[in-house]
């Protein structure tokens, strides 16, 4: 898991204060969904997705340089067979 930075407001930090025992990650990954929700993907279709890219070999970085959107996620996985470079090959 990669740990973003995310600017709050001090009225946001108050209330985060106020209330120690809320989860502030949490609250951000539902921000997160909720706007999913808003653009029709579903979280879970776009894990398996993610998982599915990752297992033919593709690193984060390589799959956001590919992609800008869930559907070129879709087609990077269901189209293409990942190609190593020169660097991932290994001799057999």
């Amino acid at each position: 898991m990669i740990t973003r930075s995310v600017t709050i407001e001090e009225i946001d930090d108050l209330f985060l204060m106020w209330n120690d025992h809320i989860n502030g990650s949490a609250l951000y990954r539902r921000a997160l969904r909720e706007e999913m929700d808003v653009r029709g993907i579903d979280p879970d279709e776009l894990r398996d997705l993610f998982e599915r890219a990752r297992e033919q070999g593709y690193i984060l970085e390589e799959i956001a340089e590919n992609t800008n959107r869930f559907a070129d996620l879709q087609s990077l996985v269901g189209d293409q067979q990942y190609q190593p470079t020169a660097g991932d090959t290994t001799d057999e």
